[in-house]
């Protein structure tokens, strides 16, 4: 089980079957988060998360999307996205456990 950072502020979004949690870490800890989460993808075993209350398990398909993009100018920015599709094919999210 890959346990999330702590948060630094209450950022959680809850709504039926949908869930966001939001982190401000150190670039360590969010290295070592992803790391973590690598692993798991490498060994070709269902990420499974963890946070203060609560457990996320998901069994994903190859491919997986992997988006980067870049902005430029004054407020640069570099965005990193993992999208993982379920392992049944459906689009229906994973239970919070």
């Amino acid at each position: 089980m890959t346990e999330t950072p702590t948060p630094d502020d209450d950022s959680t979004t809850r709504t039926g079957d949908y869930f966001q949690q939001e982190y401000h870490v150190s670039a360590a800890e969010a290295g070592e988060f992803l790391i973590a989460v690598g692993e798991c993808l490498q060994a070709g075993e269902d990420v499974s998360l963890s946070g203060d209350d609560w457990d996320l398990e998901f069994a994903y398909r190859d491919p997986v999307e992997l988006e980067v993009e870049h902005v430029g100018g004054d407020d640069a920015e570099l965005e990193i996205e993992l999208e993982l599709s379920a392992a049944d094919g459906s689009d229906s999210p994973p239970s919070l456990g």
